[in-house]
């Protein structure tokens, strides 16, 4: 029976954790090149692009807003839970409490959120035209919550 904890943005199937995803994201991730992370971030762009756009096609929100409506789905499929903590006119940043990713991996010296940091990117290139992001915080390394900083290109 899957367990859903909107609070937490957690998913679980008998008490083990799970998340969905696209496979676009899946498939964006075999089709990269690059270096594991890359590759990673790629498919989460791919992913998080094509959603956001067709968000974009059905919703009337506007900037932040429709950042945080959209980020709202990664609580609903178990990415954790997501807040747009500073938007401006081409950045945004939003923080993540519960990633996944960064409960799974455990301890490390560096981010490792690169699914989400490209999903991230995805719904940059959708409010900017092109966008990057980079994770900035990771509770993986230490923080409270993961931190991405989105911004045009």
């Amino acid at each position: 029976m899957i367990e859903f904890d909107r609070e937490a943005g957690r998913v679980s199937i008998r008490g083990i954790r799970y998340l969905l995803i696209q496979p676009a994201t899946l498939v964006g991730f075999q089709k990269a090149e690059g270096s594991v992370e890359e590759r990673m971030a790629a498919g989460g762009r791919e992913g998080g692009r094509n959603s956001s756009k067709r968000m974009r096609e059905t919703s009337k929100l506007q900037g932040r807003e429709f950042a945080q409506a959209y980020l709202d789905m990664g609580r609903e499929i178990g990415w954790g839970v997501f807040t747009v903590t500073r938007f401006e006119e081409r950045r945004f940043e939003v923080e993540v409490a519960g990633s996944p990713f960064a409960d799974a991996y455990g301890a490390s010296p560096r981010p490792v959120c690169h699914f989400t940091r490209g999903v991230i990117a995805g719904l940059g290139d959708t409010l900017f035209g092109a966008a990057e992001a980079e994770e900035v915080e990771c509770s993986a390394a230490g923080a409270a919550r993961c931190r991405f900083v989105c911004g045009a290109r």
